[in-house]
């Protein structure tokens, strides 16, 4: 039989979690920082809003092109993207820890993909020349770059004239970007808005770069 002081003790004990669950995530959103590789079964979860079809409907991946991926973790975008990309196109994922990309790699590896070239880099350094991509995405990993203005400045740099950005945001991740935000940002490094997909709560926004004059 559950007492009166067992429920007040369990509440008392749910009630601490919540606090320390806001905490940890307050702690975490002012200090950006990717998920740890040891939490990699969470990014592997199936993400509502924000879904691979969704993703391939606005990046509009086209065969032989070459695309960029920031944050890719263990590849739950890349490797349908890569599919889309055959044949003579190419995916290359950054992500600043190697494990995630050692995953990626052995995962590439397994289902045939060749396209997919795994990148160790920091978003906020590309180590691409100008002009290199036909376009760029990104999900639940703008927020966790120190610098989002740096990391937009770098993407801008590197996709084409005319090329396309993806953004991909979710709660109740502790790093989302509005999209308010985010619009605000990409606009000051250049990008043009083109339509914002999802709800206020988990969206991907469409931004491309500018055509080149003639």
């Amino acid at each position: 039989m559950v007492t009166r002081r067992t429920v007040r003790a369990l509440v008392g004990v749910l009630g601490l979690l919540s606090v320390a669950g806001i905490a940890y995530a307050l702690r975490w959103r002012t200090n950006p920082s990717p998920c740890p590789y040891a939490r990699r079964r969470w990014i592997g979860l199936p993400r509502p809003v924000i879904t691979r079809a969704r993703l391939r409907d606005l990046l509009e991946p086209q065969a032989g092109e070459r695309i960029l991926e920031v944050g890719s973790g263990t590849g739950y975008y890349t490797l349908p993207i890569a599919q889309q990309l055959e044949p003579g196109g190419a995916i290359h994922a950054v992500d600043i820890q190697r494990e995630m990309l050692e995953q990626l790699r052995t995962q590439a590896t397994a289902r045939g993909r060749e396209n997919v070239v795994p990148v160790h880099a920091d978003g906020q350094t590309l180590p691409y020349p100008d002009d290199t991509f036909d376009a760029a995405y990104l999900v639940l990993a703008l927020g966790e770059i120190p610098n989002q203005q740096q990391a937009l400045a770098e993407l801008h740099r590197v996709v084409k004239p005319g090329g396309r950005l993806v953004v991909g945001e979710l709660l109740p991740d502790p790093h989302f970007v509005t999209r308010t935000t985010l619009r605000r940002r990409a606009s000051q490094e250049g990008f043009e808005f083109d339509t914002f997909a999802g709800t206020r709560v988990g969206y991907f926004g469409r931004f491309h770069v500018p055509a080149s004059p003639a």
